[in-house]
């Protein structure tokens, strides 16, 4: 039964929002620190696809191929294990208290709290871009729409229109916070947009449509 008064729905991206840094292409340099890729030709592609994405011109299901190109062949378990080491070594470290306490008072306001994040499923277990598999392994391909751009929206709504009536949340009271030009369209369709240490479009646009800025990476 949906609640009698709607909650707010706190979105969130991920990578250089809640976390100061981007765990894809922390990633590959944790791939290159393990040995298992060549670390000059990696270092350059991973560089070469990130500055892709800041850019607004990543082909992002080239990007997951070779993100997960390295990995494919290694049984379930070790790639488990893989990931879990990657989170605990790396990812942990980017996890700020700025963006702690935003998303606990976000929490603590009645609010659903979620994010949303072009990154893989592999590294994430969120609103995020989902892999396919075949015969219990990932292929390297992405499964469906990825969770980007445009896709970020698309996404989004096929999860409101499982989950939002339950819960009582929708676009009509939504927040979302983001530092990237390559979520707009996300930005522009909630009704709270806030930018969270911007690229250069997207501080220009922020500053030209006066949404609200804030800085979640103080040291």
């Amino acid at each position: 039964m949906p609640l009698d008064t709607p909650r707010r729905l706190a979105l969130f991206d991920l990578d250089n929002t809640l976390l100061n840094g981007d765990s894809d292409h922390a990633f590959g340099e944790y791939l290159i620190d393990k040995g298992l890729v060549d670390a000059e030709a990696h270092r350059a592609a991973n560089d070469r696809f990130y500055q892709d994405y800041v850019q607004n011109r990543l082909d992002i299901h080239a990007y997951v191929q070779f993100t997960l190109g390295p990995v494919l062949p290694l049984p379930a378990a070790e790639l488990q294990a893989l990931i879990s080491d990657y989170a605990e070594a790396v990812i942990r470290s980017m996890v700020t208290d700025q963006a702690l306490e935003l998303v606990h008072s976000h929490k603590e306001a009645g609010d659903y709290c979620a994010i949303i994040t072009a990154t893989n499923a592999l590294l994430t277990t969120l609103l995020a871009t989902d892999l396919e598999q075949a015969d219990g392994r990932l292929t390297g391909k992405i499964a469906g729409i990825p969770c980007f751009q445009q896709g970020k929206v698309a996404k989004l709504q096929q999860w409101l229109m499982t989950i939002g009536e339950q819960e009582g949340i929708g676009q009509q009271h939504s927040i979302f916070y983001s530092d990237s030009s390559n979520d707009l369209p996300l930005l522009e369709w909630s009704t709270e947009p806030v930018v969270v240490n911007p690229d250069a479009k997207l501080a220009r646009i922020a500053e030209q449509n006066q949404w609200r800025r804030l800085d979640l990476h103080k040291s």
